[in-house]
């Protein structure tokens, strides 16, 4: 899977990045971004009593993408609550820091590099040097840890900011809001905790592979999201799903599971805004297709 698909697909390796500092510093100077034509695409599923919002997110933006219209804003006054899919106030952001190091470090006395073959190793050492780090600088990371860090750095440097992801702009703008999540951090950094030691170093070295490539993808991806293009943006993210077995842990089985919890929701009164990322409402075995399975009727509001 191209590591772009990533970041329209789970938000906690982004919060963990930019909430440590040593892996924010060094912005460079900002991506050009054109306002969109039309906006990003906005759903909604209701009962007599009951309204849930979808929105889908890009978690990682180039400053300047003007996305936030009436449409979208009054979807979120209009809301009792909003949910993404970790939580993401502050006190969580430390939990996760914590919980990465649980899962994300190695046994002490165990190098990365001592995982990589000597083709391997000098392929990533490389790639370290485009980044200006030192060859040691991941050292003590778990290969899926340092596969999703040589992915994301290129993007800060070249004008992506987690600052300006989708999620952090409609939790300002929420203000005091209710916050609630379909998912924990725990859960999403064990998809990539959970594969195996050979599985982890191939998701680093296609890390290290595709690094230029990344950003043009996820250009691409900002373009088609930003125009409300759900099924050019599912295009796209097809490019990228080249394993079966990592497509059903990372998207269908949670869309799945969301829209269970969409179902059960909508026993309760009220509205909810939900802000999840952006590959989860586009293509096949979309959240909207669960929910059609289940007899409900999705309609797209923009």
């Amino acid at each position: 899977m191209k590591l772009a698909s990533f970041f329209a697909l789970a938000a906690s390796p982004i919060a963990l990045l930019a909430a440590t500092p040593a892996m924010a510093d060094g912005h460079a100077a900002h991506a050009a971004a054109a306002a969109p034509a039309k906006g990003p695409a906005l759903w909604k599923v209701a009962d007599e009593d009951t309204t849930i919002y979808l929105f889908g997110t890009v978690h990682v933006l180039p400053e300047g993408v003007n996305w936030y219209d009436d449409t979208i804003a009054g979807a979120l006054a209009g809301s009792d609550t909003i949910v993404t899919e970790i939580p993401m106030d502050k006190g969580s952001e430390a939990q996760l820091q914590q919980l990465t190091i649980a899962k994300g470090m190695l046994t002490p006395g165990t190098s990365l590099r001592s995982l990589l073959t000597t083709e391997q190793a000098a392929s990533y050492e490389a790639a370290l040097g485009k980044l200006g780090l030192p060859p040691a600088a991941f050292d003590a990371f778990k290969p899926w840890l340092a596969g999703l860090t040589v992915s994301l750095l290129p993007l800060m440097q070249q004008g992506y900011n987690p600052d300006s992801g989708v999620e952090k702009v409609l939790l300002s703008k929420a203000g005091d809001k209710p916050q609630g999540a379909l998912e924990t951090a725990e859960f999403q950094l064990g998809i990539f905790d959970s594969m195996s030691q050979d599985a982890q170093v191939s998701f680093l070295m296609e890390a290290v592979t595709n690094m230029d490539q990344t950003k043009p993808m996820l250009d691409r991806m900002v373009v088609e999201w930003a125009e409300g293009d759900a099924e050019e943006l599912a295009a796209v993210m097809n490019e990228g799903m080249s394993d079966p077995k990592v497509a059903e842990a990372l998207l269908y089985s949670r869309n799945a599971n969301w829209a269970g919890w969409i179902d059960t929701r909508l026993d309760t009164p009220g509205t909810v805004f939900i802000a999840v990322g952006a590959g989860h409402l586009a293509g096949a075995k979309s959240v909207q297709d669960y929910l059609a399975q289940k007899g409900i009727t999705v309609t797209r509001v923009k």
